[in-house]
């Protein structure tokens, strides 16, 4: 990844991450120079999946501010690009009770718009706490060492 446009921080705290999946996103014209721009967001984004094919909804693209008449809906369902095999396995795990297809980060890749998504299972109010609890403890022997 060269350069992060934005990330869904709340995702990793959210959901147990099982697979990461790299996907290209159909945009229109003035879409790409948004987005280049860092005038994108992922928070309320989430994937569904439809007649074989795979979707990101919710996420939010401002409108190029010079463009002109082919701005499109900022928050209009876009597709994504990704293998058969791809959209095959993520649509039987979908199936599955408790997972789900979250959005991670839309970055640059080569000059092309990709997006980071991930397989994730929803984490328990406990599971949150414990993660919690492990991350402090890390940080607390790491200072333990540092001082040491």
């Amino acid at each position: 990844m060269s350069k992060v446009f934005a990330k869904n921080k709340k995702a990793r705290h959210e959901y147990f991450i099982e697979e990461t999946y790299e996907a290209g996103i159909e945009l229109k014209g003035t879409e790409v120079k948004s987005v280049k721009a860092g005038k994108v967001s992922v928070k309320e984004a989430f994937v569904d999946t439809k007649n074989g094919e795979v979707f990101v909804n919710n996420m939010h693209i401002s409108p190029y501010k010079e463009g002109n008449i082919q701005n499109v809906d900022p928050i209009r369902r876009r597709k994504l690009l990704l293998h058969k095999n791809e959209i095959n396995k993520l649509v039987g795990k979908v199936t599955q009770a408790g997972y789900t297809i979250v959005v991670l980060s839309v970055y640059d890749k080569n000059g092309l718009i990709k997006l980071e998504i991930a397989l994730a299972k929803g984490k328990k109010l406990h599971d949150k706490r414990e993660t919690i609890k492990n991350k402090e403890a890390k940080r607390a022997i790491e200072r333990a060492i540092k001082n040491y």
